[in-house]
């Protein structure tokens, strides 16, 4: 990376494209790019000191406040202060000496110079964690060719074009190809004539550029479904809807033709995170919420854009994957451990009412299958709309659909069965809807607790057939408010619930706090998760020392949308709607990648519908799950968050199921696995069947450590290190092996014979 500039800066129009939770972010125009750059000092401060900011009277207000981030954010002498400034054109040769001053300057080419200082501050955490920060000042004009009627009118040209970009306003477009939803940030045409030129204030994109090796792999960026292995990509850090089809086809096109941008791609997922780990242990996230680019497309470096005048972050320090994953959920946050009752079974996903329930229930007893719950999704009750039967978001019991509903949760309780239901952080209007005891809308309305558009009023976002309102959720009454309606449900005794959604808020919104909403739009599903999870502990700490106290009667809830720090709120989460497919970016592959990707992320509870989700069935696009994809999906998740080990993940923040990375990182082979295979805990290695009309697998066996893996179903044991074998896998029959020797493989085994599985 010789003369490449680390620090950058520009100034850009952003332009947003929306359509029913599908969101773009990206640079409609770049106004000035600072990418050349000088230092100025660089210093060591080995103590706090007060008058550091005196000295630099440039520095951003509070950006040295030693004191106050000592008490705030543990920081640590010394530090290291780097300064100096960034160009938008390169300074001649001759005068590179006095790269620390802007007196005399002399730059290549022609036309207005601007400038403007930077600061870089590391300072060390903890003893595997050093913080960094990064800061621009505001931007210095300088125009220094010699005066002339053409320089004069460059100049006025460019002054004239900073003021358009001071005045810009939300356009909304309507159109078949961008229903509404679309929009786009941009200068008002019809005001540019009126504008008088003004210097902006500050730029609005830092990019940070730093080295990487050629075989560099990374991993991480959160929830994805694609990759695992990120080098050669641009990774967009951006909370949305994950898609139909994420670039499988045909269903992506169909999709993407009945509504814009609906089948997403292989980068959109509900839950990303700026924090990634590479083969060369190497590690590093940012704070804050401000939409980011990871750019990796070019393989001697690593190239991050920012959309903000600062960036914030960490770089993590750590000789393996798993010291790495420990380091990032430590401050982070992990999950707490999961109470016993939702791994002691299926959790049985159904609708339809009282009298369904309890026929199913009766079925799966002559079967002797063992239940933790039924989740009822459609507890709230139904209504018919253009789109088929759809849920009355209004979160209180139907008690048409659900009639005698306490006397339902009371007969499984008898049998250890806990009720879950299904919540999300939207409200329909429910002035039709014939048996409602309460209309939460107008209540959310009334008390001012929603989501606003720019004219004030509540911001109503299209959601298939009709349109609902979003709880502010940075509103400081919101967050009571619905834990009173939660309240209610768990009164009648529910143990659970889906707290779905959080990944579509408007970035033209406008919120109580005031905030940017594309910022915001990221932070909102941790919002989401914080609400629930604050109701969850509390609920337990009222219940401590009363006779009531059991653990089996413990809450949980899971979830779909997140961001970096979701792990520390959420307790359970899903990977959103897979489709019913044996496809790569969309279906039973996506389940392991993002049950992978995921876990590397700090995810340590994740887990994908049985099955899948979407099907689709329409003239020469036709997607039914079938009986052998039902069948393998019930095989894979056998062995995700529903096994019974899990003290690893609430104590060090290590997933359930693991990139063979996590424990194998020196073996090149294991670094091109995707969803071929992985490891649950370190002692069992599952490699599921995930292609239609298959009964084998290819099993890759590491390097790394002299051990046995021995098949379950043929005791034949596997000595040899770094190699891979052809297994027999027929339904049923999973390619699954254990370390020989170790407690866990032994009580696994133990297991299958005591369930007369072996």
């Amino acid at each position: 990376m010789v003369g490449q500039a680390f620090v950058s800066a520009a100034l850009a129009e952003t332009e947003v494209e929306e359509s029913r939770g599908s969101f773009v972010v990206k640079d409609r125009k770049l106004h000035l790019v600072c990418h050349h750059q000088t230092i100025l000092d660089i210093r060591v401060i080995d103590q706090f000191d007060h008058s550091l900011e005196a000295q630099d009277q440039d520095s951003p207000s509070g950006f040295l406040d030693l004191d106050q981030k000592t008490d705030s954010k543990g920081t640590q002498c010394p530090m290291v202060l780097v300064t100096g400034w960034v160009f938008n054109m390169r300074r001649k040769k001759k005068h590179s000496h006095k790269y620390g001053t802007l007196e005399n300057a002399q730059f290549e080419g022609k036309g207005p110079s601007t400038c403007a200082r930077y600061w870089v501050l590391f300072e060390q955490k903890n003893s595997n964690q050093i913080g960094f920060q990064v800061k621009l000042g505001q931007p210095n004009f300088e125009f220094r060719t010699k005066a002339s009627p053409a320089a004069s009118g460059r100049y006025k040209g460019f002054r004239r074009r900073l003021g358009q970009f001071q005045k810009r306003r939300l356009r909304w477009f309507w159109s078949s190809a961008r229903p509404r939803g679309f929009v786009f940030v941009s200068s008002s045409e019809e005001e540019l004539e009126e504008l008088k030129a003004e210097e902006f204030k500050e730029f609005n994109r830092v990019c940070l550029t730093y080295s990487s090796e050629e075989n560099e792999r990374f991993y991480g960026f959160g929830e994805q479904f694609s990759h695992m292995d990120f080098k050669g990509k641009r990774v967009p850090i951006l909370v949305q809807e994950q898609g139909i089809g994420r670039g499988d086809q045909p269903i992506t096109f169909a999709a993407n033709l009945i509504s814009y941008r609906a089948g997403g791609d292989w980068s959109t997922t509900y839950a990303p995170s700026p924090f990634y780990m590479t083969s060369k242990m190497r590690s590093l996230y940012l704070e804050g919420y401000d939409y980011s680019i990871f750019d990796l497309t070019k393989q001697d470096r690593v190239q991050i854009q920012i959309h903000g005048n600062s960036v914030e972050g960490r770089i993590l320090h750590g000789t393996s994957p798993s010291e790495l994953i420990e380091c990032f959920t430590e401050t982070i946050g992990r999950p707490p451990k999961l109470p016993d009752w939702i791994i002691s079974g299926a959790v049985v996903g159904m609708q339809g009412g009282t009298e369904s329930v309890r026929h199913i229930w009766n079925e799966l007893k002559t079967y002797n299958a063992p239940i933790s719950a039924f989740w009822l999704q459609d507890w709230v009750g139904q209504r018919e709309t253009l789109v088929g039967s759809q849920l009355w978001w209004n979160w209180e019991v139907d008690a048409i659909r659900y009639t005698g509903w306490q006397q339902l949760i009371k007969d499984l309780s008898v049998q250890h069965i806990k009720v879950m239901t299904y919540c999300n952080p939207c409200l329909a209007p429910c002035h039709e809807k014939p048996n409602r005891r309460r209309n939460l809308f107008e209540e959310a309305k009334k008390l001012d607790i929603l989501v606003k558009d720019k004219l004030g009023e509540p911001y109503m976002v299209p959601n298939t057939a009709f349109d609902v309102g979003m709880l502010d959720l940075t509103h400081p009454d919101t967050a009571s408010w619905f834990k009173q309606n939660l309240q209610e449900m768990v009164d009648d005794g529910v143990r659970g619930w889906m707290a779905d959604f959080g990944e579509g808020l408007p970035v033209d919104a406008t919120l109580y706090s005031g905030e940017d909403p594309i910022s915001a739009h990221n932070k909102y599903p941790e919002l989401w998760a914080q609400i629930n999870r604050e109701f969850v502990d509390e609920w337990k700490a009222n219940r401590v020392g009363k006779e009531e106290e059991d653990p089996e009667e413990a809450l949980v809830f899971f979830m779909r949308a997140g961001f970096r720090d979701s792990p520390k709120w959420g307790m359970l989460f899903w990977e959103g709607d897979q489709m019913v497919s044996w496809q790569t970016h969309d279906g039973i592959k996506s389940a392991v990648v993002g049950l992978l990707s995921s876990g590397i992320s700090g995810y340590a509870f994740n887990h994908s519908d049985i099955g899948g989700y979407c099907a689709v069935n329409l003239p020469f696009i036709n997607y039914r799950r079938s009986e052998e994809l039902l069948l393998r999906w019930m095989e894979l998740n056998a062995f995700t968050t529903v096994f019974r080990t899990h003290e690893e993940a609430a104590q060090k923040g290590l997933p359930v199921c693991r990139h063979l990375f996590l424990h194998y990182p020196d073996d090149e082979h294991v670094h091109s696995l995707s969803y071929h295979q992985f490891l649950v805990g370190t002692e069992i290695l599952v490699v599921p069947v995930l292609d239609k009309g298959k009964n084998n697998v290819k099993a890759y066996f590491p390097t790394g450590e002299s051990c046995t893996w021995q098949h379950i179903w043929t005791g034949k044991h596997f000595r040899r290190q770094g190699f891979e074998a052809t297994v027999e896998a027929p339904i049923g029959c999973p390619a699954v092996f254990v370390k020989t020797g170790s407690i866990v493989g032994e009580t696994f085994l133990k297991n299958l014979i005591d369930l007369k599985v072996l």
